[in-house]
């Protein structure tokens, strides 16, 4: 098969086509073979839990309770926040942000979404 594409996310020599669509199954990462590098490249930024890419400053919207580590409260699902920071939070909170009646605090991406 001198047509097969290794993956441009993982680079893996194991991806199939499916569809019009390269397939990696190591990664899961799909991809045109007619896309240009941008569509190509490994995915950068910060991205909520609906694939929107996310900015500092930006609003979001918490998608469900979370407890706040070492207290009783509870940031409660639909609560915006504005003007956010992203991080390079090495245990997943990448959202630097201030949260009224709670304070400063850390967020996932994967529980917020773009207001």
């Amino acid at each position: 098969m001198d047509d097969a594409m290794n993956c441009p996310k993982c680079n893996s020599e194991h991806a199939y086509e499916d569809r019009g669509l390269w397939v990696c199954p190591e990664c899961g990462h799909e991809w045109s073979a007619t896309a240009g590098a941008a569509e190509t490249a490994p995915e950068s930024g910060v991205r909520d839990a609906h694939g929107n890419p996310l900015a500092d400053g930006d609003a979001v919207i918490v998608i469900k309770d979370l407890k706040v580590k070492g207290s009783s409260s509870v940031v409660k699902g639909g609560t915006k926040v504005r003007n956010i920071r992203l991080t390079d939070g090495a245990d997943g909170h990448n959202i630097a942000c201030k949260i009224d009646g709670i304070g400063a605090m850390n967020l996932k991406s994967e529980f917020v979404k773009k207001a």
